[in-house]
């Protein structure tokens, strides 16, 4: 099972993906969350010219972000920085496109993007709104076509999931979401959590900057599709901020901090006891619960196991759980 990262994309990730590659990773992802982030190519370039081994990748890529051709050019711009180490992963869009207040992409529509951007690399003419484009840059503004890089698509329900058989290379999921990872050869699964200090409380300081933000995206996943956020410990405390804003503006208050850190209303959960559910909603725990935790992860069918670190220090976050994963 491969060992990769994934960060929040900033400023400072060209940085951090260096120093994930010192430590062994196989493959860094940035998310493509332009609300929040800065632009996930410039980003993923800049990491390119710092580093000579690591797998680099948007993951993932929301179709309603960009014209393909805006994509295809970028992945051709990144595999001539990084030959060899470019893959890219799309999905309908989560934080992408819900902190714009923007709906996800249909499943037809991201399949026919996927195809498109696919075919531009590979230096075909296709038709996209209505109109023939190509991929027209010439010798010394892109590798020369075709140019062929893996594609993963995250998916969970049974359009996504059998539209990522037909025309992707592998399955991008996240939080223990391995039911249909044996289905593919190449199943990566994110995480979030960390790991824990002897004798650590869950509601520590450091725990809650570490891990507090991947535990808060159970609260905004289960909102935004369409579940009982009171179900989840302090879930009514974070309901109430939420809908003290204008509807119209809610999306702000969900979103805010999305996997960086907390928020106003996952604040209000942590302090009504949230925290306790950290287990069960992260990847967080001591060196031996984490290392079975993985091994039940290849067992279900993952290949390839991102870790996104949160907080003050992502490096160290990274130092604490290479040793663990391996």
């Amino acid at each position: 099972m491969d060992i990769s990262c994934q960060f929040a994309t900033s400023l400072a990730s060209p940085e951090h993906i260096a120093a994930a590659e010192t430590l062994g990773y196989r493959r860094a992802w940035l998310f493509d969350t332009p609300a929040q982030s800065p632009d996930v190519w410039a980003m993923l370039a800049l990491a390119a010219g710092r580093t000579e081994r690591i797998g680099l990748g948007p993951g993932v890529l929301v179709p309603g972000l960009r014209h393909p051709m805006v994509n295809a050019s970028g992945a051709a711009t990144l595999a001539a920085l990084a030959p060899g180490r470019v893959a890219v992963a799309f999905g309908t869009g989560f934080n992408g496109a819900r902190a714009l207040g923007a709906s996800p992409a249909t499943w037809s529509y991201l399949k026919s993007y996927v195809l498109t951007f696919r075919a531009l690399l590979r230096g075909q003419t296709v038709e996209w709104d209505g109109q023939p484009i190509r991929m027209l840059h010439p010798e010394g503004h892109a590798p020369d076509r075709p140019i062929e890089l893996p594609v993963l698509i995250s998916a969970l329900g049974p359009k996504g999931l059998a539209i990522t058989r037909e025309i992707a290379d592998g399955l991008f999921s996240v939080n223990n979401q391995t039911d249909h990872a044996h289905e593919f050869s190449w199943a990566a699964l994110g995480i979030h959590g960390t790991v824990l200090d002897n004798l650590e409380p869950l509601d520590s300081a450091r725990v809650r900057a570490a891990a507090g933000a991947g535990h808060a995206l159970a609260y905004h996943a289960t909102y935004e599709f369409g579940g009982d956020v009171t179900q989840l410990p302090g879930g009514q405390e974070w309901l109430d901020v939420i809908t003290a804003e204008p509807e119209r503006e809610r999306h702000f208050a969900v979103h805010d901090q999305h996997l960086v850190g907390l928020n106003r209303a996952d604040e209000a959960a942590w302090a009504a006891g949230g925290w306790k559910a950290i287990p069960a909603t992260t990847v967080t725990g001591s060196p031996a619960q984490i290392s079975e935790q993985l091994v039940r992860y290849a067992e279900a069918g993952i290949t390839e196991i991102i870790y996104q670190p949160v907080g003050p220090d992502l490096v160290r976050e990274l130092e604490r759980f290479m040793p663990v994963a391996r």
